[in-house]
């Protein structure tokens, strides 16, 4: 049973990695995505939360994708008098999205999948030779 659990608990931080990466590979695609006009605002920077819960039926603590907040940080303006999004100064708002940021965010995700990925070989491994011992 404590093979199970352990498997369980892996998946659930799997599953928040994949979906912490779409978030920030969503930021990423929109970095450069000023707004169509003076008025609106360009993409706002998300960022994905984590939440510990009680899982009754394993008996054990699992993590989940929490709500996905909208970064309160200022948009970054550039001088473009021509661009249609210009405002009366010739200000554009792009997104408040930092492409070091969301690099260091999305190689922290990729590094804490991994480690996920690599408890469910080891398991599956132990599993394996628990079973190999068992039909001798």
């Amino acid at each position: 049973m404590d093979f199970l659990k352990t498997l369980m608990i892996s998946a659930s931080g799997l599953k928040v990695q994949s979906g912490r990466m779409r978030v920030i590979a969503e930021n990423i695609a929109n970095a450069d995505s000023a707004a169509r006009t003076a008025q609106d605002d360009p993409y706002r920077r998300k960022i994905p939360t984590v939440q510990s819960k009680f899982d009754a039926e394993l008996g054990a603590q699992v993590v989940q994708l929490g709500k996905i907040d909208r970064d309160k940080a200022p948009f970054d303006e550039r001088y473009e008098p021509g661009h249609p999004a210009a405002n009366a100064d010739g200000m554009v708002r792009y997104p408040n999205v930092s492409l070091l940021i969301e690099g260091v965010d999305m190689r922290e995700a990729q590094r804490t999948y991994e480690a996920n990925l690599n408890v469910v070989t080891a398991t599956r491994s132990m599993l394996q030779r628990t079973i190999d011992l068992l039909k001798r």
